[in-house]
């Protein structure tokens, strides 16, 4: 049977469950970027559409969809908006995949971000659903993320991409707890790129998280993923400063190992735009799932 086939959407729900496991394990065990199965597979990054009602159950996302730069990767329409269906406790699940090299523990709790950064204006708005509790939006839970500036360095690790500036190891790195509504909100910029990887966003989700006066201790984390921006648009931030200053050579989209053999192109973000400008900045948004179990 061929992933995503018109088929599948006139089965039944007892057929569906019983292929599901193996379409899920086709994509893990294919996967080199992956973190190990074993100990992550129930952690889950929700994309596109979630699901719909046609003869009881369709279930969108397993298709392998086009992706603004080129790519393909085992997801859901990444350009769709994202949701999910509490009433029928589906999610569309991908996987998530590697933190990377540039993770650093204790990450400040703050809606802004930005610190003194220059850059294109991003307003993350997160949504995350429990997929154990029938997709319902998950309260209290840690959105954490981090990128580089627009030269390519992450703070903490400042001169990886051969560039000298002042280094206070919290810059662009953050979170907010969601609200009763699963939502959280996180101002930053937009990333600049790097040697070898095309321009993304960490992510970690964290549950049970004890807050401090301007951090968090304990806790768990239930989701690592990576966000990614729309090729064209991006083209036109890199190429206006103060991104057209990094002069490094920068992997397109399409061109990703995380992004497209990683699966991970259900971290697409979706944008609209703040004005008529790329410097005007964006909106970004995308819902997240986790298994709390």
């Amino acid at each position: 049977m061929t992933v995503g086939s018109p088929g599948l959407a006139q089965r039944s729900v007892k057929d569906f469950l019983r292929f599901a496991p193996s379409f899920l394990g086709m994509t893990e065990n294919n996967n080199k970027h992956r973190l190990d199965t074993s100990m992550k597979r129930r952690r889950v990054l929700i994309g596109g559409s979630a699901v719909a009602a046609a003869g009881g159950l369709a279930v969108a996302g397993f298709a392998s969809a086009d992706t603004p730069g080129g790519g393909t990767g085992v997801s859901a329409e990444v350009k769709a908006s994202t949701s999910a269906s509490a009433s029928s406790g589906v999610c569309t699940l991908n996987a998530e995949v590697t933190e990377g090299p540039y993770s650093l523990d204790g990450a400040l709790v703050r809606e802004d971000i930005r610190e003194d950064k220059e850059g294109f204006e991003v307003q993350y708005t997160f949504t995350v659903v429990d997929q154990a509790n029938d997709c319902a939006p998950l309260a209290d839970a840690l959105v954490e993320i981090w990128h580089c500036d627009a030269l390519g360095e992450y703070s903490g690790f400042v001169g990886g991409n051969g560039h000298t500036e002042e280094d206070n190891g919290t810059f662009l790195r953050g979170g907010q707890l969601t609200d009763a509504n699963g939502q959280c909100s996180i101002t930053s910029i937009w990333p600049g790129h790097y040697v070898s990887r095309a321009v993304h966003v960490h992510m970690r989700v964290h549950t049970e998280v004890t807050l401090t006066d301007d951090s968090y201790t304990g806790g768990e984390v239930i989701h690592t993923g990576q966000l990614f921006f729309d090729a064209d648009i991006n083209e036109e931030v890199q190429a206006t400063s103060p991104y057209s200053t990094n002069t490094t050579k920068e992997t397109a989209l399409a061109d990703d190992s995380i992004y497209d053999d990683g699966g991970a192109s259900s971290g697409l973000l979706t944008l609209t735009a703040l004005g008529t400008s790329v410097s005007d900045g964006y909106k970004a948004t995308l819902t997240v799932g986790v298994n709390s179990a």
